[in-house]
């Protein structure tokens, strides 16, 4: 058992209030987002950012999952470009930093996005979002992803209590910190509200983040059944913490590959991306009720890293059926109502990933949602 010390400090959630509709209206608005992955040219993405936001958008999710983009540089990027828009990592690896770094770099963020919207009172505009990460990168760089569910719920205690801004002793199996600080002199010492998520794919995973965190990131690439069936796993961790669904924010990744004037094309850069997953994490898939059978024709024609034309290969033994089940997909029309059922089955924000070269018709197709 990890013996934790906070002086002065508290092992609660964050104080941080996410904006909820309620259902007394006829209709209600939902916060969208954009997941940045490494698809598109910088400047472009931070034009799209800006967009977003006069758009009515709520947020911007930066992935760090591969070794392309690194997640800190762009949200600080997106921070200074936008005056409004809340900015969170999907997701850091726990492994590739300390709790105490985590904790510093995410407070930095925190006094950027302050200063620039130029309101030191307002609730924080960045979310602190971690993963396990994955196989086969972690091994190839030389980490060993040990007991993930320990390691996780190590590092969101211990950064908790680092946003206190109070010294913290923790001494557990992988984080071990003694009077440690966040050393601000100069700038705002006040408590950081930053509310942390947990990237979750498995059954444990997701019930710990309802159990600890503000919310979840659910993957992409999966089903509504899996959804609704994660929902119910979040909700079961949230109960052992006494608290509510209600009380754990879960926004998804969810790709949306549309075109209007090309349907098809945007049918097959979703494909490219099921490949990917196919290939390399076929236990998000099987979660899905992909069948195994085509997991094993796509891993026989590609693998990590994999070149532009094994993915065009690869898209081209995958049937229609399989990206509509897995994403928005299609037309403005057939993304929109996609969208709509993974809302309903428990999603609060979804975080689109346009697949396709021109982000905006995806911005616009959103803009003005309501259930």
């Amino acid at each position: 058992m990890a013996r934790r010390e906070c002086a002065g400090g508290s092992n609660s959630t964050s104080t941080f209030t996410m904006r909820r509709m309620t259902t007394s209206s006829p209709q209600r608005r939902v916060r969208f987002a954009l997941y940045m992955q490494d698809k598109h040219p910088l400047a472009y993405e931070l034009e799209m950012a800006q967009y977003a936001e006069e758009r009515g958008f709520a947020e911007i999710w930066q992935a760090d999952t591969r070794l392309a983009r690194d997640c800190v540089v762009m949200m600080s990027a997106f921070l200074t470009r936008t005056k409004k828009l809340r900015i969170g990592s999907g997701v850091l690896p726990i492994w590739t930093r300390n709790p105490a770094i985590i904790a510093a770099t995410w407070s930095t963020m925190w006094e950027l996005g302050k200063q620039v919207s130029g309101e030191p009172d307002a609730p924080s505009r960045v979310m602190l979002g971690l993963g396990a990460w994955w196989e086969p990168i972690a091994s190839r760089v030389g980490v060993k992803r040990e007991r993930p569910l320990q390691a996780m719920r190590e590092y969101v205690e211990a950064i908790r209590q680092l946003f206190t801004m109070e010294e913290v002793t923790y001494q557990g199996e992988f984080v071990k910190l003694d009077r440690v600080k966040l050393d601000v002199v100069f700038g705002d010492t006040r408590p950081r509200d930053i509310p942390i998520y947990i990237g979750a794919t498995g059954d444990k995973m997701l019930e710990l983040s309802g159990e600890i965190c503000d919310g979840v990131v659910l993957n992409y690439v999966v089903s509504v059944d899996y959804i609704k069936r994660a929902v119910e796993l979040v909700a079961k961790g949230a109960a052992k913490a006494g608290k509510t669904l209600d009380q754990v924010d879960r926004p998804e990744l969810l790709v949306c590959s549309l075109s209007d004037e090309n349907p098809q094309a945007a049918y097959f850069e979703a494909k490219k991306l099921v490949a990917y997953y196919l290939a390399t994490e076929p236990h998000i898939m099987k979660a899905s009720g992909v069948p195994e059978d085509l997991i094993a024709k796509v891993q026989s024609v590609m693998g990590w890293p994999a070149t532009e034309a094994d993915y065009i290969a690869a898209a081209r033994v995958i049937p229609d059926d399989v990206p509509r089940m897995l994403m928005a997909v299609g037309t403005t029309e057939e993304c929109v109502q996609k969208v709509r059922e993974y809302i309903l089955a428990g999603v609060t924000c979804p975080i689109l990933y346009p697949l396709m070269d021109d982000i905006k018709p995806v911005v616009d197709a959103f803009a003005d949602f309501t259930l």
